[in-house]
């Protein structure tokens, strides 16, 4: 019989090699943490940037290398061991032991949770027919470039970013693109309505057929390929490709089979801690009380929120903590529309138009008890400047002057 791989022992073992893990393993160096170091990830690739999939990456118009957070030599000159293609499936948090699905065991002193999660399924018949799509992984998208070279009806089910980032992709290459929305309108969870109407207009323009308020019933498929989409009126549209955008499932199962608390996520405090002892969670898959969501929990899907709660973890465990309060920002790239927001508008009770629609360089600028809350720039990257500096202060203003041109925003805020 082969011999048992040793365990492995490290000081902080970091689970999740994407934005969240990779900055934490660099924030810890830069430091002056100088103990070991491993981050385990479940794709083979060296850690990389995932919010090109759906847009620059797909297009081909970035090769893989420019997706790398940092080149290989980077992590081998600060002693931060790789252990790729691995997935973690049991946290004994009383040991401080890490199973993986591989058999091998991975001790720690400190556990870092960057795993991010996976991308919801369609619970509905067909979604394991050939032909279904998902956007996560470097690898999902290169499965889906080498199938559209035979394609050219594509249907998108999700009419958030993801979806709407892969539909601009598609269209601008002469395809037949659908996107299917639940909601009666795009990006109804995270924007108001003039700016989901301003980009359904957009995508429309480019030939892109949206259908609002259409649920989906199954996929329907022919030797086991999908074949088209029949939605809850009956009607079916035809594909040779499906992606379905519609969220992620938080990775989180192994931290709550160990007795972590959570659900939608996993509870973290302000310092990122969770339930568990010396035990953190990061990114996207942390379940947090929120200052600029009202103190409500939530998950943040962001970049930025991934690389700040990296920072936070990093300072915890180097003995200098701060609570995190980092201001939420977003970005999307869709055709040569540049979407910036800052702030999180959810349980907004008002919304100023700022600028003209029409000229395609406008904000919406949304306000609670007269509050500014947050903030969506489309090609108006001075209102984002000024605009970050309104949400992080909450600062008070009048509907007349956020919509005044001719008021600088950052005047608002002095």
């Amino acid at each position: 019989m082969p011999m048992a791989e040793p365990q492995q022992s490290f000081d902080i073992v970091i689970v999740g090699a994407g934005h969240g893990g990779a900055q934490a393993a660099i924030a810890l160096r830069q430091r002056g943490f100088a103990g070991s170091v491993a981050m385990i990830g479940d794709e083979p690739d060296l850690p990389y940037e995932r919010p090109p999939l759906s847009k620059d990456y797909l297009a081909g118009e970035r090769p893989v290398e420019r997706l790398l957070i940092r080149q290989p030599h980077f992590w081998e000159e600060r002693s931060v061991t790789l252990l790729l293609g691995r997935q973690v499936v049991a946290v004994a948090a009383d040991k401080h032991v890490l199973t993986l699905a591989d058999g091998g065991m991975v001790s720690y002193g400190q556990l870092i949770w960057a795993t991010g999660g996976a991308p919801r399924r369609l619970a509905c018949d067909g979604g394991d027919l050939s032909g279904m799509h998902t956007i996560r992984a470097r690898a999902d998208v290169d499965r889906l470039m080498r199938e559209l070279r035979e394609a050219h009806r594509v249907v998108v089910i999700g009419g958030g970013y993801i979806g709407l980032e892969a539909a601009a992709v598609l269209s601008k290459t002469g395809r037949d693109v659908t996107v299917i929305e639940a909601q009666d309108r795009v990006l109804a969870r995270v924007a108001g309505e003039p700016l989901s109407r301003f980009y359904e207009a957009e995508h429309r323009a480019r030939g892109v057929d949206l259908r609002l308020g259409s649920t989906v019933a199954c996929t329907e498929g022919y030797e086991g390929r999908v074949t088209g989409v029949r939605l809850g009126d009956g009607s079916v549209v035809a594909a040779d490709i499906v992606i379905v955008g519609i969220g992620i499932v938080p990775a989180v199962e192994p931290l709550i089979a160990a007795g972590a608390v959570g659900g939608n996520g996993v509870a973290v405090d302000d310092h990122c801690h969770t339930s568990l002892p010396n035990v953190f969670a990061i990114g996207d898959c942390a379940l947090h009380v929120n200052a600029f969501a009202d103190g409500a929990a939530i998950r943040l899907e962001s970049v930025q929120n991934a690389n700040d709660m990296a920072g936070t973890v990093a300072r915890a465990i180097t003995g200098a903590p701060e609570p995190y309060r980092a201001v939420p920002w977003f970005w999307s790239n869709q055709y040569d529309l540049k979407l910036q927001t800052v702030g999180l508008s959810a349980g907004h009770d008002a919304a100023v138009l700022r600028g003209d629609p029409a000229q395609r360089s406008f904000s919406l600028i949304y306000l609670r008890a007269g509050k500014v809350i947050a903030i969506d720039c489309v090609n108006a990257v001075k209102d984002y400047v000024a605009g970050r500096a309104l949400v992080e202060r909450g600062i008070v203003a009048t509907a007349a002057q956020l919509a005044d041109t001719a008021i600088p925003l950052k005047t608002l805020s002095a």
